[in-house]
């Protein structure tokens, strides 16, 4: 990446970044183009791009791209974006807004010390109006009372408590009868509140995926609550006390383009020197600190030294989820993963790391996921559009893994040309043999028969012929357990057999879907 990008280039790194889980599910819309235009549309709300009278990259989008680490960048567009602006202004309809929504979330996080997923759901996306933030968190403490006396299952609970909110947020449109949502009609009050708790839960995961990117905020280890980063306590509390939750420029759009764009606002703790400098003293004594060297120079050693501990955390990581002692967890949850409803948050990065998890245990070989992890070994955000999400490298042969919770049609449009994309660039740069497995909670019919014709087919472009396994989540899950309960650990050469057999077994099937049946069959049996 340098700052020469094309501003058209930079839609697949900016989507790379926060995939299609942004600030609206994927699900609501009809085609992968209207996707891509939302995608364009969040990338210019948070600064990083203006759309006329011509695309390009703004001075903070220009620093995005080139950025070694960047969390600090990400941090300061999101703590500007603001509903309204000369971007947002709310309809006649719509709820009131004057709020800084990611600035108002990291306060309630901060405020609670905990917030949990379905909270923040049910409660935080109410904060409309910042003035209304202490009422807010007063909902959220009478919640957590009423589930400590309440008899019932906590499902059955939330559920009743959350229509209980929605039927207080939308009593006019329930009063006079308007059940029609901008994504289809609903018939009945109950199909209209299902309806917004989707659109609510999927608002909740794209906050949760850009407040992580910003490396203040933990999720706990099945993403079901968000904390402050105790390292990071001084910095957020800096920001509460500093930056102003106003919105601002709301009618001049020139003002509020320049004010959005630019990188160095607001300011943070990390600009000031003294603060760098104890914060080099505190969190690393034996790295040596020269009070000579200035703020940038002094960041860059923070960042270094951050890089380094990060990487031995995972190192060991590594070791434990080699020794099978995060099978339990692994297979946990895997069994969230499906569950639309599950109190999983940002199910698609949770899917990715833990697929990493699973391949890393499963075999021996150098298990690499493209995903970003924070400081602490967390998973952070997804894998980069450009690149596959988790690349294995064995001693004769490559092999790269892409997940994905999209299911029917949109999983085709979305994943089929992506996943033979990466699997060519590998190829070509390597030189290697280069098998490519493709697993989500249900196949696409129309992604097995991308697969099995690319075994066929040789594409150039796509560095020849492709042998590409789908697989449904249970039968990899299936292939992970018998990887647990065999007395010896796999080897490459079984993986690599595996693999072998699909595209020998390509050859022999009548068509797809007998080709896919007997590969299914096989990776239930892969170690006999």
């Amino acid at each position: 990446m340098n700052e020469e990008m094309n501003p058209d280039d930079f839609y697949e790194y900016w989507e790379g970044m926060v995939k299609t889980s942004t600030l609206v599910t994927t699900e609501d819309y009809d085609n992968y183009i209207e996707i891509r235009k939302r995608i364009r549309d969040d990338a210019k709300s948070l600064g990083f791009i203006t759309l006329s009278p011509e695309i390009n990259l703004t001075p903070a989008g220009k620093k995005l791209i080139s950025a070694k680490r960047t969390e600090e960048i990400f941090l300061r567009q999101l703590l500007k974006f603001q509903i309204p602006s000369p971007y947002h202004k709310p309809s006649e309809k719509a709820a009131k807004f004057f709020v800084k929504p990611y600035l108002e979330i990291l306060r309630l996080v901060h405020k609670l010390g905990t917030l949990k997923f379905d909270e923040l759901v049910i409660f935080g996306l109410q904060i409309t109006d910042y003035r209304n933030f202490d009422e807010i968190v007063r909902k959220i403490e009478n919640f957590r009372k009423q589930r400590t006396t309440t008899a019932k299952k906590y499902k059955e609970f939330k559920q009743t408590y959350f229509y209980s909110e929605l039927q207080e947020i939308y009593k006019d449109e329930i009063a006079s009868g308007e059940f029609l949502t901008r994504e289809s009609a609903t018939k009945t009050a109950k199909e209209f509140f299902n309806k917004k708790m989707s659109n609510m839960r999927d608002y909740a995961d794209a906050c949760v995926r850009y407040l992580r990117a910003t490396g203040l905020v933990s999720i706990s280890q099945l993403g079901k609550s968000l904390s402050i980063m105790p390292e990071k306590r001084a910095d957020v509390e800096f920001i509460l006390k500093n930056v102003s939750r106003e919105p601002v420029f709301i009618d001049d759009e020139e003002k509020y383009i320049e004010y959005l764009g630019n990188p160095e606002l607001p300011e943070l703790l990390t600009d000031d020197k003294d603060a760098l400098i104890e914060k080099l003293k505190t969190a690393f004594p034996h790295e040596e600190t020269n009070e000579n060297l200035s703020v940038l120079e002094l960041k860059e050693k923070l960042d270094d030294a951050l890089l380094a501990k990060k990487n031995e955390i995972i190192r060991s990581q590594v070791a434990e989820i080699k020794d099978y002692k995060q099978y339990d967890d692994i297979q946990q949850i895997f069994d969230l993963i499906p569950k639309r409803n599950s109190d999983l948050s940002d199910v698609p990065l949770m899917f990715e790391w833990n697929t990493w998890r699973a391949m890393t245990m499963l075999d021996g070989g150098n298990i690499k996921a493209n995903l970003k992890f924070d400081d602490f070994g967390n998973p952070m955000s997804t894998a980069q559009g450009n690149m596959a999400d988790i690349v294995c490298n064995y001693d004769d042969f490559d092999l790269i893994v892409e997940v994905t919770t999209s299911s029917g049609q949109k999983q085709y449009e979305m994943e089929g040309e992506p996943v033979s994309r990466h699997l060519g660039k590998l190829k070509k740069e390597t030189g290697r043999e280069t098998y490519g497995l493709f697993i989500a909670p249900t196949i696409n019919e129309a992604c097995i028969a991308q697969f099995y014709m690319l075994y066929h087919t040789n594409i150039s472009y796509y560095g020849g012929k492709s042998a590409i396994v789908p697989l449904p989540l249970n039968v990899f899950r299936k292939m992970v357990e018998d990887s647990f309960k065999a007395d010896y650990t796999p080897n490459p050469s079984q993986v690599k057999a595996f693999f072998e057999y699909s595209k020998e077994i390509a050859k022999s099937s009548s068509n797809e879907q007998d080709w896919y049946r007997k590969i299914t069959e096989k990776a239930l049996d892969w170690l006999i």
